[in-house]
C-alpha cells in the first residue's frame, strides 16, 4: 500500500516549487513519479496535427518524485508522516502520525 495517493493533499519539500501544495493528479507508481496540479508546469511544443488542432507551446504539470512531497492531513491540516493500522476485517489504513486519524 502506498503512503500517497490520488487527489491527496501534498507539500512540495524539495525543488523549485518548495513550499506550494497541490492535489495529486495522478501517480506513476512504478517510477515513483507524481503528477500535482499546478506544480512543476513544463513547457511543450507542439506541432500543428491538422487546421482543428492548432500547435504551440503547452503548458503542463511535469512529474516529480514521490520523495520530495509531504503529505498534508485532512483532518488536522498539518504536514505529516503517514502510519498504517490494520483494521478487524483485515484490511490496511493510512493513519495519520499527528492526530491518529484515519486518512
Amino acid at each position: 500500500m502506498l503512503k500517497i495517493k490520488k487527489n491527496d493533499r501534498v507539500k512540495i519539500i524539495k525543488g523549485k516549487d518548495r513550499g506550494k501544495t497541490g492535489k495529486v493528479l495522478r501517480m506513476e507508481s512504478s517510477k515513483n513519479r507524481l503528477y500535482i496540479e499546478g506544480i512543476n508546469i513544463v513547457r511543450k511544443h507542439m506541432r500543428q496535427k491538422d487546421q482543428n488542432k492548432p500547435g504551440g507551446i503547452l503548458k503542463k504539470e511535469g512529474p516529480i518524485d514521490i520523495s520530495n512531497v509531504e503529505l498534508i492531513c485532512p483532518n488536522c491540516g498539518k504536514v505529516v508522516r503517514v502510519g498504517f493500522r490494520v483494521k478487524e476485517s483485515g484490511e490496511k489504513a493510512r493513519i495519520c502520525r499527528k492526530c491518529n486519524q484515519e486518512i
